[in-house]
């Protein structure tokens, strides 16, 4: 078995050319089906059954795991047992028709129009880290980058004279991005400190040995922002989901973020119009008079 899912591996990578990151999560989900497995005494693949992965999900969710995490490793099964199936290896899925259970759909973090130019509009040192640092930061918010586009990115993506970005995303799929003024400028000002490091290729962020930065290290980075100047927790994927949310707010274009944030299914781009909502019900709360609370208007 451990064989068999050895090759499919390896078919991710090689063949649908899959993030490192996203065949990690493959990785660490199909080693617990194993891990069950191992425990049931099946010793093929084409020995489970539909019961058994019911069980294995009953079992994780007891355990804490989330709804979001069991329909993850319910796909990485699916994508498995396809493979399987092709190669003549199997002829079911275990895992059809079977389903997580349901959660709390939990809506994401992310900063308000005045903390994120808090962020953003403080003032920048002349140097190697600060001005490389402001300079993810403002494509971060700029154009809605993934972290792993983020990392990814090549001097011959970037057009600063047009404005624009181009980005490999998810299932290795190209988008064109606009980048903002501001962002321009940032990056204006970091790419000639950048030429002064040697870099090693043509990734548009490195570090001070000339080297591309990882995520972990862009993580770090955008983290220390957020204490230093917001006091407050802050990754990238906060800054993605405050473009998302303030553009939606002004635009009020739904089908234009899915494309910016190079969603495949407009439901994944439907979470921020429950943020949206959220902000206008706030204001309402706050400001019409027949929505404060009744200890509001006697006091």
């Amino acid at each position: 078995m451990q064989t068999d899912l050895d090759r499919y591996l390896q078919h991710l990578h090689s063949e649908r050319q899959m993030s490192p990151h996203t065949l990690d999560g493959y990785r660490r989900d199909l080693a617990r089906v194993l891990a069950f497995c191992e425990r049931q005494s099946v010793q093929q693949w084409a020995a489970l059954r539909g019961q058994q992965v019911r069980q294995l999900i009953a079992e994780l969710h007891r355990q804490g795991l989330s709804s979001r995490s069991l329909a993850r490793l319910l796909s990485s099964l699916r994508g498995l047992y396809r493979y399987l199936n092709q190669e003549g290896l199997c002829a079911h899925d275990p895992a059809s028709g079977v389903s997580a259970p349901k959660g709390e759909k939990r809506l994401p973090r992310l900063l308000d129009t005045d903390r994120a130019m808090q962020l953003l509009d403080g003032a920048v040192e002349d140097d190697f880290l600060a001005r490389r640092d402001q300079a993810m930061l403002e494509l971060f918010y700029s154009s809605g980058l993934r972290l792993s586009e983020l990392v990814g990115l090549n001097l011959d993506q970037l057009d600063l004279a047009a404005g624009l970005v181009r980005v490999i995303g998810k299932g290795n799929k190209e988008r064109e991005l606009p980048v903002g003024r501001q962002a321009r400028e940032a990056l204006r000002a970091w790419l000639p400190l950048r030429a002064l490091a040697n870099p090693a290729d043509g990734a548009v962020f490195i570090g001070q040995q000339g080297r591309r930065l990882g995520q972990r290290a862009v993580h770090k980075r955008v983290q220390a922002a957020g204490a230093r100047e917001l006091g407050q927790h802050l990754h990238p994927h906060m800054l993605r989901h405050s473009f998302a949310s303030h553009l939606l707010e002004s635009s009020q274009d739904l089908r234009s973020v899915q494309e910016l944030l190079g969603h495949a299914d407009i439901g994944t781009t439907q979470i921020y119009t429950h943020l949206d909502f959220q902000h206008l019900a706030k204001v309402y709360d706050q400001a019409h008079p027949r929505a404060r609370r009744k200890q509001d208007s006697e006091s």
